[in-house]
């Protein structure tokens, strides 16, 4: 499938999701809400793909929504305001498919920001497993600045990855999150000199989990995505039913056999 505002290639296990509208800051138009939702449908029923890597081209990671879309969804002025408010919620909740899907995705996606990442952009980045940034990357909750609550996700996700302080001094000022700063939060793993490092960088980590179990890894990200969402209690009680479901002999022995005889294991994709 074509898609026209991100390539897509998939390529040793890997889907590399590329947005390509550097003219526009790579700026999220009306064709990206409904794409990227689909996108990451595909790659969740792929049976070849194991990890996914969400990069972009040009100075900006993205500069957020494009406003001129933003604009066209707000309701008319001439429509009961109750019912304009109802259609506008739905319209929202749309709006937060997309990162909702990267969240939910059964296999690790992890971000590779350089330049600016506004706005929604954070929302993006914040749904991912891991992100990664060269030096020239900053993050700006933008909506603060345009006189709005962020409400695609980095309110409801992005306190659980930094300080909560810190959090909510971003959120208050719309000030720019820099590299080193992002990184010496734990907001970002690594912190590369220039784009072209940073993403072969990613790429390397993406090919260390691809050369993992597939279904391990997925029970992994399970395990995780549950146990920040839920008690500790909650959380042995699900891995225990998991693995007592989801273990498989095979992928360990091959495993095992690959760490004493120090060669490489070739796992079956999932179905």
């Amino acid at each position: 499938m074509d898609y026209t505002s991100f390539t897509l290639e998939i390529a040793d296990h890997i889907a590399k999701i590329t947005l390509s509208n550097p003219q526009k800051a790579n700026a999220l138009g009306e064709e990206f809400w409904t794409e990227f939702a689909q996108v990451f449908e595909h790659i969740n029923d792929d049976p070849d793909v194991r990890v996914a890597v969400v990069a972009s081209m040009g100075k900006h990671f993205t500069s957020g929504i494009d406003l001129g879309y933003l604009q066209s969804t707000m309701p008319s002025p001439d429509v009961d305001p109750a019912r304009a408010m109802e259609k506008l919620r739905r319209h929202v909740k749309f709006l937060q498919a997309p990162f909702v899907a990267i969240d939910q995705c059964r296999v690790p996606v992890l971000a590779a920001v350089q330049g600016g990442c506004f706005g929604a952009g954070v929302d993006l980045v914040s749904a991912c497993d891991v992100r990664y940034v060269s030096a020239d990357a900053f993050f700006i909750i933008q909506e603060i600045n345009i006189g709005m609550v962020a409400d695609l996700g980095t309110l409801q996700r992005m306190p659980r990855q930094i300080p909560d302080g810190l959090m909510r001094e971003l959120a208050y000022t719309g000030r720019k999150f820099l590299a080193d700063e992002a990184f010496n939060s734990g907001y970002v793993t690594h912190v590369a000199p220039d784009h072209d490092t940073l993403l072969a960088h990613v790429m390397t980590i993406a090919g260390q989990i691809a050369a993992q179990s597939p279904l391990a890894i997925s029970g992994s990200k399970e395990m995780l995505n549950h146990t920040r969402d839920h008690a500790v209690a909650a959380g042995l009680d699900y891995i225990a039913s998991w693995n007592a479901g989801m273990l498989s002999l095979p992928d360990v022995v091959k495993g095992a056999t690959a760490a004493l005889t120090r060669g490489k294991a070739e796992f079956d994709d999932l179905l």
